[in-house]
């Protein structure tokens, strides 16, 4: 007979001391480290351990006897359930000062590095409706909660359009407002679940892989422009044709509108074929005097104002004369790369996305830029001395690398390369100052820059500039 658990203890009137890089607020009981959500530092809290480790627990706040001075009401009637903007609850000067404090501890505690020319944080201009880029789930399964013993939501309807509720891969919580994208996002939304629910369309059951409605992406450019893009989860002619039209009626100034076809057991449609219904076939994004096509599959930033003052950053740290030759490695569509060509003497970008190459290869076409060339492969491969040898040895090294940071292999060859100056980007300062850790012994660290992408979230971008201490 299996022993029953211990259960779990109610901890009483402990003080919230700091956020954690996880989006989860940090507290400490003697010995003990507790991580809970949806709580700010400066509250006092009763705790409900909901995960007991042997160095740390977790929980959730139970009863406030002290709120913070750095709240503030969340705008959001879906904070708190939804997995986005986890620190609504703060005022967005402090996020900024807990964001700042993530660049440092990790430089500090993990890298344990030198380093000279910290500046402040730079903070977003919009902090709310500033993605270019949403992506909606339809579930046959939504998220339903309760209120003081009753359910919040007595809608009997269980189909929901929204977001995945966090660590549940088949539970959408669905979204009547959503404040991260420019309108028309939320009537694009809110028109196509009440069509769809009108039409009794089935929506995605992700435990049995069967359902006509899958996902629902909206794109929109700082112009005010929005492609939408429908994936049905079955290939049904006529019922996509009704859809369309829907779409077509309901929002005549509608850029562009696709559709895709995903009948596969993933939720992934990067390798699928989008199918034009109407309208142009991308979005067109401007970077100075730069034009950048976004098609339906492209990657590009969702902050674009913040992207471009990080660009700038980039840019201003590789000092460029025109005489260098520049290597973009973790290039994606070559947009850093592309910013800069028309400084350097040549810019060689590295991808290991196929489709990403070819976008950028498009771009570069585009904007009449012929001193980029660009190569799809995995870096740690790709990034030989053979390769250097072909293509020239980098003067400047810019990396860009994903949240897990550069593979040890890559950081070898840029060892073994030697450029002068080293630009790295990050969207994660600990795995940042892992690398750096491992360069320390031949770059000296003189600009740290943090830039706020994703405001009311606990992500933070960070670009420094490494130089030779050859």
């Amino acid at each position: 007979m299996r022993k029953p658990k211990k259960p779990l203890p109610i901890l009483e009137k402990v003080l919230i001391t700091d956020a954690g890089s996880e989006g989860k607020a940090i507290a400490r009981v003697g010995e003990m480290v507790v991580f809970l959500p949806f709580v700010v530092p400066g509250d006092i809290v009763d705790i409900q351990v909901t995960r007991s480790k042997r160095n740390f627990m977790e929980g959730k706040a139970i009863k406030f006897h002290e709120y913070s001075e750095k709240r503030v009401d969340p705008f959001c009637s879906h904070f708190g359930l939804c997995g986005g903007c986890k620190w609504q609850g703060m005022a967005y000067e402090h996020q900024l000062g807990y964001k700042q404090k993530q660049v440092t501890d990790a430089f500090d505690r993990i890298g344990k590095l030198d380093y000279q020319g910290f500046s402040s944080i730079v903070p977003s201009r919009r902090i709310q409706e500033y993605r270019n880029k949403l992506e909606y789930t339809f579930s046959n399964k939504r998220w339903l909660w309760f209120e003081n013993g009753a359910l919040a939501d007595p809608d009997p309807e269980m189909r929901g359009l929204g977001f995945h509720l966090p660590t549940m891969f088949d539970r959408v919580l669905d979204i009547k407002h959503c404040y991260l994208q420019p309108e028309p996002s939320n009537a694009i939304r809110l028109a196509v679940r009440e069509f769809s629910l009108k039409m009794a369309w089935t929506y995605y059951d992700p435990r049995n892989h069967a359902g006509f409605l899958r996902n629902l992406v909206i794109r929109t450019s700082s112009k005010g422009e929005a492609m939408v893009i429908v994936v049905f989860g079955e290939d049904k002619p006529e019922q996509i044709r009704e859809m369309m039209e829907f779409i077509t009626e309901k929002f005549p100034d509608l850029w562009s509108l696709y559709y895709i076809i995903n009948i596969k057991d993933n939720d992934t449609y990067s390798d699928l074929e989008p199918v034009l219904y109407r309208g142009n076939p991308h979005l067109d994004e401007y970077l100075e005097d730069l034009v950048f096509r976004i098609g339906p599959l492209s990657f590009y930033q969702v902050n674009i104002e913040q992207s471009y003052a990080l660009y700038k950053f980039v840019r201003e740290f590789a000092g460029l004369t025109g005489k260098e030759i520049v290597y973009d490695l973790y290039t994606g569509t070559g947009t850093i790369a592309l910013f800069l060509a028309r400084l350097a003497k040549k810019v060689i970008g590295i991808e290991y996305v196929e489709a990403a190459i070819k976008d950028a290869y498009e771009n570069s076409t585009f904007n009449n830029i012929t001193n980029a060339s660009f190569f799809a492969g995995d870096l740690a491969k790709t990034l030989t001395a053979e390769f250097i040898e072909a293509n020239g040895i980098p003067d400047v090294i810019i990396t860009d690398p994903p949240r897990a940071g550069m593979h040890e292999k890559v950081i070898e060859q840029i060892i073994a390369a030697r450029p002068e100056k080293l630009v790295y980007v990050s969207c994660n300062p600990a795995t940042q100052a892992r690398d750096l850790a491992l360069l320390k012994d031949y770059y000296d660290i003189v600009a740290v820059q943090p830039v706020d992408m994703f405001p009311h979230t606990q992500h933070v971008e960070n670009v420094i500039l490494a130089i030779s201490k050859k």
